[in-house]
């Protein structure tokens, strides 16, 4: 059976039929931008829960950030203003901090086989984690690897050194580390991004490709290194609350639509990294490929990070178990 079809029936047998409503209504906030592949899977799972909940239901999505950061988001489905959210690991990390196992390891993940690979031996704890802190998983998707971007060209790790980071403020662990190695964060929200950048406040933003051709931030961090420090993973949830009162066929409807809408922004994401980076070269941007020496002071930067890592970001027992899942995958334990 597979891991959505067992949630929804442990879900079903959880959750009292008395809380059912008929004019329901789902908010779901991200700071995806508007009318990208992800806003459209959004309307199209909203689409699909509308049709099934029936009764004048009403399923509104808040685009680019307009309901504040993502710890901000978050906070907004504990207190009831908003139902869902489609976030990263950055705000999922303020409901289970163990997912920032499958984003905050750089260099860990070779390709988006080993990803998958991990992710799926993870995913039903993982999400049986997030159910018992009040939150729904309908699906997993992902926005492409994070690069460096920056407005002076850089190759190894000491060019970044005295360079200011784009660091999100709900972090303050991954700050500290930064600060140990180093270098110089600072804490901002992913919609301050481009002002930032184009004032000085920051020099550099880690960024997928596709974020930085939507906000256009390469027109002023103009240099992009060549190195798929880490993916940027993300999971559509829905308070416990809100799936409550909606009817088990609408229930049925939100899980199916998310599974679609994860493996179709998987799928885009993985493709929009070679796209993007090619639209922003002819406009302008310079990429810099490192060679082995530069990528083996990278790799030897990543190992220097693990044990700092290790019990402050990413919570020591969920550290190990995806670094068992790594070493099967490239021992061929498929």
């Amino acid at each position: 059976m597979k891991p959505h079809r067992l949630l929804l029936t442990f879900l079903a047998a959880l959750l009292p039929f008395a809380a059912l409503g008929q004019n329901a209504v789902l908010r779901v906030a991200s700071v995806v931008p508007k009318n990208s592949l992800y806003h459209q899977e959004l309307l199209e799972m909203g689409q699909a829960w509308r049709a099934a909940q029936g009764g004048g239901a009403r399923f509104t999505v808040f685009t680019d950030g307009s309901q504040g950061g993502e710890a901000e988001i978050v906070r907004r489905m504990r207190i009831g203003q908003l139902q869902g959210a489609l976030i990263s690991v950055v705000g999922l990390r303020d409901i289970e901090p163990s997912i920032a196992a499958l984003q905050s390891l750089p260099l860990l993940f070779r390709s988006w086989e080993e990803l998958d690979f991990v992710r799926e031996r993870m995913r039903s704890a993982m999400e049986k984690r997030f159910l018992d802190k009040g939150f729904v998983v309908l699906g997993w998707g992902d926005a492409g690897w994070v690069r460096f971007f920056s407005t002076k060209a850089a190759l190894r790790p000491d060019d970044y050194k005295g360079r200011k980071f784009f660091a999100w403020g709900s972090e303050p662990e991954q700050q500290q580390i930064m600060k140990s190695l180093g270098y110089t964060p600072v804490p901002l929200e992913t919609g301050d991004a481009l002002a930032a950048i184009q004032t000085g406040m920051i020099d550099v933003l880690p960024s997928t490709p596709y974020f930085a051709l939507a906000t256009q931030v390469y027109g002023t961090a103009t240099h992009m290194l060549e190195l798929n420090w880490a993916p940027m993973v993300g999971a559509m949830v829905l308070t416990q609350k809100s799936w409550g009162a909606m009817s088990p066929a609408a229930q049925q409807a939100l899980l199916t639509a998310g599974e679609k809408a994860g493996l179709a922004m998987r799928a885009q994401a993985r493709k929009e990294v070679d796209e993007a980076v090619a639209a922003m070269v002819k406009r302008g941007l310079i990429v810099h490929r490192p060679n082995d020496a530069q990528l083996k002071e990278w790799q030897h930067l990543a190992e220097q990070l693990y044990p700092r890592i290790r019990g402050s970001l990413v919570p020591a027992e969920t550290f190990d178990q995806v670094f068992l899942h790594v070493r099967a995958f490239r021992a061929g334990q498929r």
